[in-house]
């Protein structure tokens, strides 16, 4: 059996979390502070993408998917919100929007970390 990374990698989205979380907390606190320009972390992806992580089959019984066969999405930035007169861009809706995701996000990942922890202590019980 090799290494298994699922418990870094949840680590490194569980530290990505609170710094994107941290992001709009400082967002939030400065909505009415003239000429505050919002800030948002990197996408994870981005940070998912440095692990060099791959898909591997380990059976020949297993699905593989070409390149040819994989369809990837174009991306392209969204509109933002407005500027207000005071030339901060910081929309308290937007902001709350991001913190639900955050919220989202972090309840999946201790989820899939508290099955995978049940599923080891399963294995090894006797």
């Amino acid at each position: 059996m090799g290494p298994l990374f699922l418990l870094e990698l949840a680590s490194q989205q569980a530290r990505w979390l609170g710094t994107r979380q941290t992001a709009i907390a400082g967002n939030v606190s400065n909505v009415s502070t003239p000429g505050y320009k919002a800030v948002d972390v990197r996408p994870f992806e981005d940070v998912f993408d440095k692990t060099g992580l791959t898909m591997a089959s380990t059976s020949p019984a297993h699905l593989t998917i070409s390149p040819a066969d994989m369809r990837g999405a174009i991306v392209r930035p969204s509109d933002g919100w407005d500027q207000t007169l005071s030339g901060n861009t910081v929309n308290i809706e937007d902001q709350l929007l991001k913190a639900g995701e955050v919220s989202r996000s972090y309840a999946l990942n201790t989820g899939v970390v508290k099955a995978f922890h049940r599923m080891m202590l399963a294995s090894v019980k006797v």
